[in-house]
Protein backbone atom coordinates (compact mmCIF):
# COMPACT_ATOMS: atom_id res chain seq x y z
CA UNK A 1 0.00 0.00 0.00
CA UNK A 2 2.99 2.20 1.00
CA UNK A 3 4.23 2.00 -2.90
CA UNK A 4 0.76 3.30 -4.03
CA UNK A 5 1.03 6.59 -1.99
CA UNK A 6 4.70 6.91 -3.94
CA UNK A 7 2.62 6.61 -7.37
CA UNK A 8 -0.40 8.59 -6.72
CA UNK A 9 2.34 11.31 -5.07
CA UNK A 10 3.77 11.29 -8.70
CA UNK A 11 0.59 11.51 -10.54
CA UNK A 12 -0.11 14.45 -8.82
CA UNK A 13 2.84 16.27 -9.44
CA UNK A 14 2.10 16.08 -13.10
CA UNK A 15 -1.27 17.17 -13.21
CA UNK A 16 -0.40 19.99 -11.25
CA UNK A 17 1.57 20.93 -14.58
CA UNK A 18 -1.33 19.83 -16.81
CA UNK A 19 -3.55 22.78 -14.82
CA UNK A 20 -1.20 25.57 -15.07
CA UNK A 21 0.03 25.99 -18.94
CA UNK A 22 0.42 29.58 -19.56
CA UNK A 23 -0.24 29.50 -23.66
CA UNK A 24 -1.60 27.54 -26.41
CA UNK A 25 1.90 26.46 -27.09
CA UNK A 26 2.38 25.12 -24.26
CA UNK A 27 -0.85 23.66 -24.11
CA UNK A 28 -0.39 21.94 -27.20
CA UNK A 29 3.23 20.51 -25.63
CA UNK A 30 1.90 19.21 -22.56
CA UNK A 31 -1.34 17.38 -24.59
CA UNK A 32 1.00 14.30 -24.80
CA UNK A 33 1.80 14.21 -21.08
CA UNK A 34 -2.17 14.35 -20.32
CA UNK A 35 -3.34 11.25 -21.96
CA UNK A 36 0.00 9.92 -20.70
CA UNK A 37 -1.70 10.93 -17.55
CA UNK A 38 -4.96 9.18 -18.31
CA UNK A 39 -3.18 5.93 -18.90
CA UNK A 40 -1.05 5.70 -16.13
CA UNK A 41 -3.90 6.99 -13.59
CA UNK A 42 -6.33 3.68 -15.69
CA UNK A 43 -3.06 1.38 -14.46
CA UNK A 44 -2.86 2.92 -10.91
CA UNK A 45 -6.36 2.10 -9.72
CA UNK A 46 -5.79 -1.40 -11.52
CA UNK A 47 -2.53 -1.38 -8.74
CA UNK A 48 -4.96 -0.05 -6.02
CA UNK A 49 -7.30 -2.43 -6.42
CA UNK A 50 -4.67 -5.43 -6.59
CA UNK A 51 -3.19 -4.19 -3.80
CA UNK A 52 -5.88 -3.71 -1.64
CA UNK A 53 -6.61 -7.11 -2.15
CA UNK A 54 -3.21 -8.20 -0.90
CA UNK A 55 -3.39 -6.23 2.26
CA UNK A 56 -6.89 -7.80 2.69
CA UNK A 57 -5.36 -11.03 2.22
CA UNK A 58 -3.62 -10.07 4.85
CA UNK A 59 -5.41 -9.17 7.71
CA UNK A 60 -6.21 -10.74 10.55
CA UNK A 61 -7.80 -14.63 9.60
CA UNK A 62 -10.84 -14.18 11.78
CA UNK A 63 -12.52 -11.93 9.36
CA UNK A 64 -12.16 -14.86 6.86
CA UNK A 65 -14.44 -16.95 9.14
CA UNK A 66 -17.09 -15.37 11.06
CA UNK A 67 -18.67 -17.00 14.09
CA UNK A 68 -22.35 -16.75 13.95
CA UNK A 69 -23.12 -15.04 17.41
CA UNK A 70 -20.24 -12.39 16.56
CA UNK A 71 -22.36 -10.17 18.73
CA UNK A 72 -22.07 -12.67 22.20
CA UNK A 73 -18.97 -11.79 24.16
CA UNK A 74 -16.04 -14.25 23.35
CA UNK A 75 -15.48 -17.53 25.88
CA UNK A 76 -12.03 -17.30 26.89
CA UNK A 77 -9.86 -19.16 29.61
CA UNK A 78 -9.25 -17.70 32.90
CA UNK A 79 -6.43 -15.51 33.40
CA UNK A 80 -4.55 -18.44 34.71
CA UNK A 81 -4.63 -20.46 31.56
CA UNK A 82 -7.69 -23.13 32.88
CA UNK A 83 -10.84 -23.41 31.58
CA UNK A 84 -13.84 -25.59 33.72
CA UNK A 85 -16.94 -27.35 31.80
CA UNK A 86 -19.91 -28.56 33.69
CA UNK A 87 -21.77 -31.21 31.87
CA UNK A 88 -25.20 -31.77 32.95
CA UNK A 89 -26.95 -33.97 30.93
CA UNK A 90 -30.83 -35.85 31.28
CA UNK A 91 -31.94 -33.74 33.21
CA UNK A 92 -35.80 -35.01 32.11
CA UNK A 93 -37.93 -31.92 33.57
CA UNK A 94 -41.84 -32.15 32.96
CA UNK A 95 -42.04 -35.77 33.62
CA UNK A 96 -45.76 -36.90 35.12
CA UNK A 97 -46.02 -33.17 35.38
CA UNK A 98 -50.06 -34.01 35.86
CA UNK A 99 -48.86 -35.68 39.33
CA UNK A 100 -47.34 -34.35 42.94
CA UNK A 101 -44.33 -36.59 41.88
CA UNK A 102 -43.42 -34.68 39.11
CA UNK A 103 -43.10 -31.45 39.65
CA UNK A 104 -41.17 -32.68 42.93
CA UNK A 105 -38.64 -33.75 40.54
CA UNK A 106 -38.32 -30.57 38.59
CA UNK A 107 -37.50 -28.99 42.12
CA UNK A 108 -34.93 -31.14 43.23
CA UNK A 109 -33.26 -30.95 39.54
CA UNK A 110 -33.50 -27.10 40.11
CA UNK A 111 -31.70 -27.67 43.46
CA UNK A 112 -29.40 -29.63 41.97
CA UNK A 113 -28.33 -26.95 39.43
CA UNK A 114 -28.64 -24.20 41.73
CA UNK A 115 -25.78 -25.79 44.29
CA UNK A 116 -23.71 -27.01 41.54
CA UNK A 117 -23.39 -23.41 39.87
CA UNK A 118 -23.00 -21.66 42.98
CA UNK A 119 -19.65 -24.31 44.16
CA UNK A 120 -18.11 -25.10 40.69
CA UNK A 121 -16.52 -21.93 39.34
CA UNK A 122 -16.81 -22.89 36.03
CA UNK A 123 -16.61 -21.33 33.00
CA UNK A 124 -18.91 -22.62 30.38
CA UNK A 125 -22.00 -25.41 30.84
CA UNK A 126 -22.99 -28.22 28.54
CA UNK A 127 -26.62 -29.22 28.98
CA UNK A 128 -26.30 -32.65 27.25
CA UNK A 129 -29.78 -33.86 25.93
CA UNK A 130 -32.96 -34.94 27.31
CA UNK A 131 -33.66 -31.63 28.63
CA UNK A 132 -37.55 -32.31 28.45
CA UNK A 133 -39.54 -35.51 28.79
CA UNK A 134 -41.27 -34.60 25.61
CA UNK A 135 -44.17 -37.13 25.84
CA UNK A 136 -45.35 -35.95 28.83
CA UNK A 137 -45.75 -32.34 27.88
CA UNK A 138 -48.67 -30.68 25.97
CA UNK A 139 -48.05 -28.46 23.04
CA UNK A 140 -49.28 -25.47 24.64
CA UNK A 141 -46.80 -25.14 27.74
CA UNK A 142 -43.96 -27.70 26.03
CA UNK A 143 -41.03 -25.11 25.39
CA UNK A 144 -41.92 -23.32 28.47
CA UNK A 145 -39.79 -25.62 30.70
CA UNK A 146 -36.61 -24.50 29.05
CA UNK A 147 -37.31 -21.15 31.07
CA UNK A 148 -36.76 -23.17 34.25
CA UNK A 149 -33.82 -25.48 32.94
CA UNK A 150 -31.93 -21.92 31.85
CA UNK A 151 -33.24 -19.58 34.42
CA UNK A 152 -30.38 -20.85 37.21
CA UNK A 153 -27.91 -20.11 34.32
CA UNK A 154 -29.51 -16.74 33.49
CA UNK A 155 -29.29 -16.06 36.86
CA UNK A 156 -25.90 -16.53 37.36
CA UNK A 157 -24.71 -15.15 34.36
CA UNK A 158 -23.02 -18.53 32.83
CA UNK A 159 -22.31 -18.97 29.27
CA UNK A 160 -23.47 -22.39 27.90
CA UNK A 161 -24.79 -25.16 25.09
CA UNK A 162 -27.50 -27.76 24.41
CA UNK A 163 -28.04 -30.39 22.61
CA UNK A 164 -30.79 -32.28 22.54
CA UNK A 165 -31.95 -35.75 22.85
CA UNK A 166 -34.90 -38.10 22.05
CA UNK A 167 -37.28 -37.14 24.51
CA UNK A 168 -37.04 -33.88 23.21
CA UNK A 169 -38.18 -34.45 19.98
CA UNK A 170 -41.52 -35.87 20.61
CA UNK A 171 -45.34 -35.03 19.05
CA UNK A 172 -45.44 -31.60 21.34
CA UNK A 173 -41.85 -30.58 20.80
CA UNK A 174 -39.17 -30.87 18.82
CA UNK A 175 -35.25 -30.14 19.10
CA UNK A 176 -35.91 -26.91 16.86
CA UNK A 177 -38.71 -25.24 19.44
CA UNK A 178 -36.00 -25.81 21.95
CA UNK A 179 -33.62 -24.04 20.58
CA UNK A 180 -35.06 -21.37 19.80
CA UNK A 181 -37.37 -20.75 22.91
CA UNK A 182 -33.99 -20.78 24.79
CA UNK A 183 -32.47 -18.30 22.53
CA UNK A 184 -34.72 -16.10 23.04
CA UNK A 185 -34.99 -16.42 26.30
CA UNK A 186 -31.40 -16.55 27.45
CA UNK A 187 -28.93 -13.97 26.42
CA UNK A 188 -25.62 -16.46 27.47
CA UNK A 189 -27.12 -19.06 25.52
CA UNK A 190 -24.54 -20.36 22.84
CA UNK A 191 -26.69 -23.02 21.46
CA UNK A 192 -27.81 -23.03 17.10
CA UNK A 193 -29.47 -24.38 14.98
CA UNK A 194 -27.86 -26.54 12.10
CA UNK A 195 -27.35 -24.68 8.55
CA UNK A 196 -29.97 -25.71 5.47
CA UNK A 197 -29.87 -29.20 4.59
CA UNK A 198 -28.11 -30.46 7.73
CA UNK A 199 -28.40 -32.68 10.26
CA UNK A 200 -31.48 -34.43 8.50
CA UNK A 201 -35.83 -35.07 10.07
CA UNK A 202 -35.12 -34.07 13.93
CA UNK A 203 -31.58 -33.56 13.94
CA UNK A 204 -31.34 -29.46 13.69
CA UNK A 205 -28.79 -29.41 16.51
CA UNK A 206 -25.26 -29.67 14.60
CA UNK A 207 -22.88 -26.47 15.27
CA UNK A 208 -19.65 -25.43 17.16
CA UNK A 209 -18.22 -22.66 19.52
CA UNK A 210 -14.85 -21.07 19.49
CA UNK A 211 -13.10 -20.92 22.53
CA UNK A 212 -9.69 -18.17 22.81
CA UNK A 213 -6.79 -18.03 25.42
CA UNK A 214 -7.64 -14.14 25.62
CA UNK A 215 -10.67 -11.86 24.19
CA UNK A 216 -8.16 -10.59 21.70
CA UNK A 217 -6.81 -13.31 19.69
CA UNK A 218 -7.42 -13.84 16.44
CA UNK A 219 -7.59 -17.53 16.54
CA UNK A 220 -9.38 -20.08 19.02
CA UNK A 221 -7.38 -22.30 21.21
CA UNK A 222 -10.41 -24.72 21.37
CA UNK A 223 -13.51 -25.94 19.90
CA UNK A 224 -16.47 -27.80 21.13
CA UNK A 225 -18.31 -29.37 19.01
CA UNK A 226 -22.18 -30.61 19.44
CA UNK A 227 -23.83 -33.02 17.13
CA UNK A 228 -27.70 -34.09 17.18
CA UNK A 229 -28.12 -37.55 17.56
CA UNK A 230 -31.72 -37.07 16.90
CA UNK A 231 -34.51 -39.59 17.86
CA UNK A 232 -37.94 -39.92 19.44
CA UNK A 233 -41.00 -38.72 17.31
CA UNK A 234 -41.81 -36.29 14.76
CA UNK A 235 -44.49 -33.25 15.69
CA UNK A 236 -47.83 -33.85 14.87
CA UNK A 237 -50.66 -35.73 15.38
CA UNK A 238 -49.70 -38.59 12.56
CA UNK A 239 -46.16 -38.45 14.50
CA UNK A 240 -43.72 -41.56 13.31
CA UNK A 241 -40.56 -42.84 14.86
CA UNK A 242 -37.29 -40.61 13.48
CA UNK A 243 -34.12 -41.88 13.46
CA UNK A 244 -31.59 -42.40 15.97
CA UNK A 245 -28.42 -41.50 14.72
CA UNK A 246 -26.55 -38.31 13.53
CA UNK A 247 -27.37 -37.49 10.12
CA UNK A 248 -25.08 -38.85 7.02
CA UNK A 249 -25.25 -35.14 5.90
CA UNK A 250 -23.38 -33.84 9.12
CA UNK A 251 -20.16 -35.84 7.51
CA UNK A 252 -20.06 -33.05 4.54
CA UNK A 253 -20.68 -30.52 6.85
CA UNK A 254 -17.73 -31.27 8.98
CA UNK A 255 -15.18 -31.36 6.31
CA UNK A 256 -16.50 -28.22 4.78
CA UNK A 257 -16.61 -26.19 8.43
CA UNK A 258 -12.78 -27.90 9.50
CA UNK A 259 -11.56 -26.60 6.06
CA UNK A 260 -13.10 -23.35 6.54
CA UNK A 261 -10.88 -23.25 10.32
CA UNK A 262 -7.85 -24.64 8.55
CA UNK A 263 -7.66 -21.58 6.28
CA UNK A 264 -8.94 -18.88 8.10
CA UNK A 265 -7.26 -19.83 11.61
CA UNK A 266 -4.05 -22.59 10.43
CA UNK A 267 -3.94 -26.34 11.04
CA UNK A 268 -6.11 -27.96 13.41
CA UNK A 269 -2.96 -29.11 15.09
CA UNK A 270 -2.96 -25.49 16.71
CA UNK A 271 -6.02 -26.38 18.85
CA UNK A 272 -7.92 -28.87 20.85
CA UNK A 273 -11.25 -30.66 20.39
CA UNK A 274 -14.48 -31.45 22.85
CA UNK A 275 -17.27 -33.25 20.90
CA UNK A 276 -21.12 -34.05 22.46
CA UNK A 277 -23.56 -36.35 21.19
CA UNK A 278 -26.63 -37.31 23.20
CA UNK A 279 -26.77 -40.52 22.02
CA UNK A 280 -23.41 -42.80 22.53
CA UNK A 281 -21.98 -43.68 19.20
CA UNK A 282 -22.01 -47.65 18.54
CA UNK A 283 -18.28 -47.49 19.66
CA UNK A 284 -19.59 -47.42 23.06
CA UNK A 285 -20.67 -51.32 23.03
CA UNK A 286 -17.99 -52.43 21.94
CA UNK A 287 -15.65 -50.61 24.70
CA UNK A 288 -18.03 -52.00 27.07
CA UNK A 289 -17.73 -55.13 26.39
CA UNK A 290 -14.14 -55.30 27.06
CA UNK A 291 -14.75 -52.27 29.90
CA UNK A 292 -11.54 -52.17 32.95
CA UNK A 293 -12.78 -51.32 35.49
CA UNK A 294 -9.54 -49.93 37.55
CA UNK A 295 -8.43 -47.86 34.07
CA UNK A 296 -12.36 -46.93 33.30
CA UNK A 297 -13.88 -46.42 37.35
CA UNK A 298 -17.47 -45.42 37.16
CA UNK A 299 -20.94 -46.90 37.30
CA UNK A 300 -21.48 -49.16 35.02
CA UNK A 301 -24.99 -50.32 34.96
CA UNK A 302 -26.43 -49.86 31.77
CA UNK A 303 -26.00 -52.66 29.49
CA UNK A 304 -26.07 -50.88 25.96
CA UNK A 305 -27.10 -52.65 23.05
CA UNK A 306 -30.28 -51.65 20.41
CA UNK A 307 -31.85 -47.81 21.95
CA UNK A 308 -28.99 -47.04 24.06
CA UNK A 309 -26.43 -46.47 21.20
CA UNK A 310 -26.16 -45.91 17.88
CA UNK A 311 -27.31 -48.16 15.81
CA UNK A 312 -24.50 -50.45 14.25
CA UNK A 313 -23.03 -49.12 10.93
CA UNK A 314 -25.64 -45.91 11.04
CA UNK A 315 -23.25 -43.69 12.24
CA UNK A 316 -19.72 -44.84 10.42
CA UNK A 317 -20.28 -41.96 7.92
CA UNK A 318 -20.17 -39.50 10.51
CA UNK A 319 -17.74 -40.81 13.00
CA UNK A 320 -15.20 -41.00 10.08
CA UNK A 321 -15.78 -37.54 9.41
CA UNK A 322 -14.79 -36.51 12.91
CA UNK A 323 -11.64 -38.91 13.51
CA UNK A 324 -10.27 -37.51 9.78
CA UNK A 325 -11.26 -34.21 10.05
CA UNK A 326 -10.75 -33.33 13.88
CA UNK A 327 -7.89 -33.36 15.49
CA UNK A 328 -6.56 -32.88 18.88
CA UNK A 329 -10.12 -34.48 20.15
CA UNK A 330 -9.81 -35.06 23.74
CA UNK A 331 -12.98 -36.99 24.14
CA UNK A 332 -16.53 -37.25 23.04
CA UNK A 333 -19.17 -37.08 25.85
CA UNK A 334 -22.30 -38.66 25.90
CA UNK A 335 -25.00 -38.76 27.96
CA UNK A 336 -28.70 -40.96 27.20
CA UNK A 337 -28.03 -43.88 29.48
CA UNK A 338 -28.48 -42.83 33.17
CA UNK A 339 -26.61 -45.75 34.50
CA UNK A 340 -23.03 -44.88 33.15
CA UNK A 341 -20.21 -42.36 33.82
CA UNK A 342 -16.85 -43.95 32.87
CA UNK A 343 -14.47 -43.32 30.24
CA UNK A 344 -12.15 -45.33 27.74
CA UNK A 345 -9.96 -45.12 24.78
CA UNK A 346 -10.70 -46.56 21.42
CA UNK A 347 -8.27 -48.70 20.49
CA UNK A 348 -8.25 -48.60 16.54
CA UNK A 349 -8.04 -44.48 16.10
CA UNK A 350 -7.44 -43.94 19.89
CA UNK A 351 -10.46 -41.65 20.47
CA UNK A 352 -11.66 -41.76 24.38
CA UNK A 353 -15.33 -42.13 24.83
CA UNK A 354 -16.66 -40.42 28.12
CA UNK A 355 -20.56 -40.94 29.88
CA UNK A 356 -21.73 -37.89 31.61
CA UNK A 357 -23.76 -38.27 34.76
CA UNK A 358 -27.12 -38.63 35.18
CA UNK A 359 -28.24 -35.05 36.88
CA UNK A 360 -31.81 -34.78 36.77
CA UNK A 361 -34.24 -36.11 38.66
CA UNK A 362 -36.57 -37.26 36.36
CA UNK A 363 -36.40 -40.35 33.87
CA UNK A 364 -35.20 -43.15 35.25
CA UNK A 365 -32.57 -44.05 37.80
CA UNK A 366 -31.17 -47.11 40.12
CA UNK A 367 -30.32 -47.78 43.39
CA UNK A 368 -27.12 -46.35 44.66
CA UNK A 369 -26.95 -44.53 41.25
CA UNK A 370 -27.06 -40.65 42.33
CA UNK A 371 -26.92 -37.71 40.72
CA UNK A 372 -24.28 -35.29 39.53
CA UNK A 373 -22.48 -33.55 36.83
CA UNK A 374 -19.36 -34.54 34.37
CA UNK A 375 -16.45 -31.98 35.21
CA UNK A 376 -14.11 -31.32 32.04
CA UNK A 377 -11.00 -29.27 33.03
CA UNK A 378 -8.16 -27.92 30.74
CA UNK A 379 -5.06 -26.35 32.76
CA UNK A 380 -2.33 -23.73 32.13
CA UNK A 381 -3.51 -22.67 28.42
CA UNK A 382 -2.53 -26.42 27.63
CA UNK A 383 -5.72 -27.38 25.19
CA UNK A 384 -4.41 -29.96 23.23
CA UNK A 385 -1.79 -32.56 25.15
CA UNK A 386 -4.14 -33.04 28.33
CA UNK A 387 -7.52 -32.80 30.27
CA UNK A 388 -9.05 -33.90 33.24
CA UNK A 389 -12.17 -34.92 34.27
CA UNK A 390 -14.54 -36.28 36.82
CA UNK A 391 -17.78 -36.80 38.44
CA UNK A 392 -19.02 -34.38 41.07
CA UNK A 393 -21.79 -35.83 42.72
CA UNK A 394 -24.81 -33.70 44.38
CA UNK A 395 -23.58 -33.62 47.72
CA UNK A 396 -19.91 -32.33 46.39
CA UNK A 397 -18.32 -35.99 46.60
CA UNK A 398 -15.70 -36.58 43.90
CA UNK A 399 -14.84 -39.71 42.39
CA UNK A 400 -13.80 -41.40 38.98
CA UNK A 401 -11.07 -39.11 38.36
CA UNK A 402 -8.90 -39.09 35.24
CA UNK A 403 -5.76 -37.34 32.95
CA UNK A 404 -7.08 -37.41 29.68
CA UNK A 405 -3.35 -37.94 28.26
CA UNK A 406 -1.65 -40.08 25.88
CA UNK A 407 -0.74 -42.41 28.68
CA UNK A 408 -4.31 -42.79 29.63
CA UNK A 409 -5.94 -46.31 29.13
CA UNK A 410 -3.09 -46.75 26.55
Amino acid sequence: MLRSMHLISGISAVCTCVRAPDSAKRTLFFLPLYFLMVYFSRLLLVYLLFDGIQVLKALPAQTGLAFDDADKPKITLKPDGSFKIVVMSDVHFGEDAWTEWGPAQDRHTLNLFNKVLREENMDYVVLLGDQITGENTFKHNSTLYIDKIVGPLNEIGVPFSSIHGNHDNQANITHLAEIKRERQISPNSYTRSSPTGIGGEGGEGNYWVPIYQRADDLAPSLILWFFDSRGGYSPGPDSHPIEDWVHPSVAGWIQTETQRMNDAWGPASNRGALAFVHIPPYLARELQANLNSTVSPGLNDDQIGEGSSQPEGKDTIFWNALITHVPNLHAVISGHDHGNEWCARERKDRVVFCFAKHSGYGGYNGSGWGWGVRDLVFEQFDTISSMKTWIRMENGDVKGFLNINDAFDP
